[in-house]
């Protein structure tokens, strides 16, 4: 009986504590020491929707790109392709929607440089860690797009 007793107690105290093994991230761009920014995103790594076909990285990627953040909530976003370069330029947020944290984009008007699924002047990228950003294009036939926050 002592023994029951003993492992009803251990089994209480261990259901009793909660284990949360959520990733607790902190947000890169709430960060209010103005050292950080601007926080520059690179584009670092492509793929593209059709099974079996290897991401590019670096030069070989279709395009490079890049985002600079600002501690106003504002950005740029930077895209050379066939050594033209265009820049856009509009307002952030950090959300959390039901899936994750995003990145969210707001531009005033629609542009070539937008790459979303709604034809809204709007982009989101997931942060799936302090460090990297993923594109949402790609589920609608975009391409995957990795980005990787630089010094």
């Amino acid at each position: 009986m002592k023994n029951f007793l003993l492992v009803a107690v251990i089994v209480g105290i261990l259901l009793s504590c909660s284990l949360d093994k959520g990733i607790e991230m902190e947000n890169p761009i709430e960060k209010s020491n103005a050292e950080e920014y601007p926080q520059k995103w690179e584009l670092v790594e492509m793929s593209g929707s059709i099974a079996n076909v290897p991401p590019s990285t670096g030069s070989d990627m279709a395009w490079q790109e890049y985002y600079l953040l600002y501690e106003d909530n504002t950005f740029v976003k930077s895209r050379t392709q066939d050594n033209i370069t265009t820049e856009e330029s509009g307002n952030y947020a950090f959300v959390t929607l039901s899936d994750g944290e995003y990145l969210e984009l707001s531009y005033p008007s629609d542009n070539e440089l937008i790459g979303n699924c709604t034809g809204e002047p709007k982009e989101l990228l997931r942060l799936e860690t302090v460090n990297k950003l993923v594109g949402t294009w790609w589920a609608c036939d975009g391409p995957g797009l990795f980005y990787e926050k630089t010094d």
